[in-house]
């Protein structure tokens, strides 16, 4: 193209010689006018579009711009000559090469913007290849993982909008619904040298076991449904009911049988939860419990009625605290001149630290203080049964196995026909303040498999022997067996696998050792799986878990267990082996 440029110009120059010099060539006359005229038009119009084409090739190559700098120089030559030949105007032609330099220069800066886009683009297209991933296989399970996200997702997004357009009221968006099924088949197994039950029972001062010999399988359910309620950003609330004995704590589990007709459902969650701060949160009413623990002092299943301040200030990425105040009601009990008993509490107290590493390994200790108030028995002293008894609040109104206690009416006068078995009243010969160290090791180095090393000390500083003789008489602790105090309670447990089971083929197998002695913890609160639930006990727990798909497991445990200090005359002890498989759905 700018050879062709070049020859019209050379063309052109020629003609204008030729005009010059009144030559007839190319079929022109000087002597003509109108072919004068014509000429002359045409090429002042060749000129200015090859000054315009020239300049506006601002993005040629090297060569080529040298090329264009040639023309152009010769395009104002051409137009210079033909001013001086008087056939174009000096103004005329200034204004022709200053609008070819404002048109070339207009034309610059497209090219500019045009060069900078593909640029951009370029940079842009490079960085994209530089970062994409590309991904030759999905395995299944992370497909399975992300479609549910992204369902979960949309779905929350539609029953919003669907709510706007069916015109449902905007409180149903803060009722979250949750429960669980378990299908549970128990087999209790006895030594062949247990003590008979009523040997067993008279020796633990009227406890009410209904069988220590006698092998035993069970079909037994567990069924809980509650709802969260968010009343608004800082206020939420909770309600459950579960199966279970209304007058059992711990065990919300309910025997199969045709016999029992109906099944006993009662609230075994009923809270108010203020979120106060993010690091302050304030719960009240009967809801979970609140402190890091394990079923060594407090059964899993266990509620606790009250309220709680729990404290989580995060120190640093790795370093967190905690810290939880509680004051709980055990027992409400009305006093009066002929009822001297004082109502039943628990004041709990526990401060702790979490270390987390870059890999989510975490250690966990806590140290924990359960001051219980009132809960030891009183003698009634020596007034006959036709007086009102003083003390008889004082017997707890929940016990399993293994606590000391002393009959309160062991210096009350029978009455006629009446033996002191028959009207003796058990209370706790212990006060019971519990120190807990908990702690806990969860190594994540080879995540999603962990392993969980945790262990649990406790110790009732609250026995005194001295308070125990002053409080149920002269007598000394000899006469009831209880000569040397068992305060001291552990455990020690080993899991590796999943820290849940709740997807398909998670795992874990876990193993424990576990021993609490008679006076250590209250009976009442401590786990009811081991040993049938009770102290002065020791023995082994092994089992595992294995989700079956999403939110169904099954779990199987084995629970060998064995009286520390036997009562019985005869010596032997309670020996109790059982074995739990559980079908477990959750939803």
């Amino acid at each position: 193209m700018i050879n062709f440029f070049e020859n019209e110009m050379e063309v052109n120059m020629a003609r204008v010689h030729q005009l010059k010099a009144g030559s007839n060539k190319h079929g022109f006359a000087s002597s003509d006018p109108s072919n004068h005229t014509r000429m002359t038009h045409k090429t002042i119009s060749v000129a200015v579009a090859t000054l315009f084409l020239s300049t506006s090739m601002v993005s040629a190559s090297a060569g080529e711009r040298e090329s264009l700098e040639q023309l152009r120089s010769t395009t104002v030559n051409l137009v210079n000559l033909l001013v001086e030949e008087g056939v174009l105007s000096k103004g005329k032609a200034d204004e022709l090469l200053k609008q070819a330099s404002q048109d070339a220069a207009k034309a610059k800066e497209k090219d500019a913007v045009i060069t900078a886009n593909t640029q951009n683009e370029n940079a842009v297209d490079s960085a994209v290849e530089d970062k994409m991933v590309r991904v030759q296989y999905v395995p299944e399970i992370v497909k399975k993982e992300m479609k549910e996200e992204i369902k979960k997702e949309v779905m929350a997004k539609l029953n919003y909008k669907a709510g706007e357009r069916l015109g449902l009221p905007d409180w149903l968006d803060r009722f979250t619904f949750e429960g669980d099924l378990r299908l549970r088949y128990q087999a209790d197994k006895f030594a062949e040298d247990n003590p008979l039950t009523q040997d067993f029972n008279a020796a633990n001062g009227g406890t009410t076991l209904s069988n220590t010999t006698e092998d035993q399988e069970r079909a037994r359910v567990r069924a809980r449904l509650g709802v969260k309620l968010k009343v608004n950003d800082w206020l939420n609330g909770g309600i459950r009911m579960t199966t279970g004995g209304l007058n059992d704590p711990i065990s919300p589990n309910q025997t199969q049988e045709a016999a029992s007709a109906k099944y006993t459902v009662s609230l075994d969650r009923a809270y108010m939860n203020a979120q106060v701060t993010p690091w302050l949160n304030v719960v009240g009413g009967r809801f979970e419990n609140p402190f890091f623990s394990t079923d060594l002092v407090w059964d899993p299943d266990l509620a606790f009625d009250g309220v709680a301040a729990s404290f989580t200030p995060n120190i640093n990425d790795s370093w967190s605290a905690f810290a939880t105040l509680g004051a709980f009601p055990l027992d409400e009990i009305e006093g009066s001149e002929t009822n001297l008993a004082k109502g039943k509490w628990m004041y709990g107290s526990q401060a702790g630290i979490k270390w987390t590493s870059a890999n989510k390994s975490s250690v966990k200790f806590g140290v924990a203080l359960y001051e219980f108030d009132n809960v030891e028995g009183v003698s009634n002293g020596t007034q006959g049964l036709d007086d009102f008894p003083p003390y008889d609040a004082t017997i707890p109104v929940y016990r399993t196995k293994g606590n000391s206690v002393f009959d309160i009416n062991r210096s009350t006068t029978p009455g006629a026909g009446q033996t002191q078995d028959e009207i003796a009243k058990y209370g706790l010969l212990s006060k019971f303040r519990n120190i807990n160290l908990t702690a806990q090791l969860d190594l994540a180095t080879f995540d999603p498999v962990h392993i969980t090393l945790t262990g649990d000390y406790a110790r009732n500083i609250g026995y005194d022997k001295s308070e125990i003789l002053k409080r149920i008489g002269t007598a000394g602790l000899t006469e009831f067996g209880f000569d040397k105090k068992q305060v001291d309670a552990y455990q020690v447990r080993l899991a590796v696998g999943m820290p849940t089971t709740f997807k398909a083929h998670d795992w874990q197998a876990f193993v424990a050792y576990k021993r609490l002695e008679a006076d250590a913890v209250l009976d009442a609160y401590t786990d009811s799986d081991f040993y049938q639930s009770g102290t002065n006990a020791k023995g082994w727990i092994i089992g595992g878990s294995y989700g079956l798909d999403k939110n169904t497991w099954l779990t199987a445990r084995w629970f060998s267990a064995d009286e520390i200090k036997p009562r019985v005359a005869s010596g032997n002890p309670l020996s109790i082996d059982v074995l739990m498989l559980d079908l477990n759905a959750k939803f």
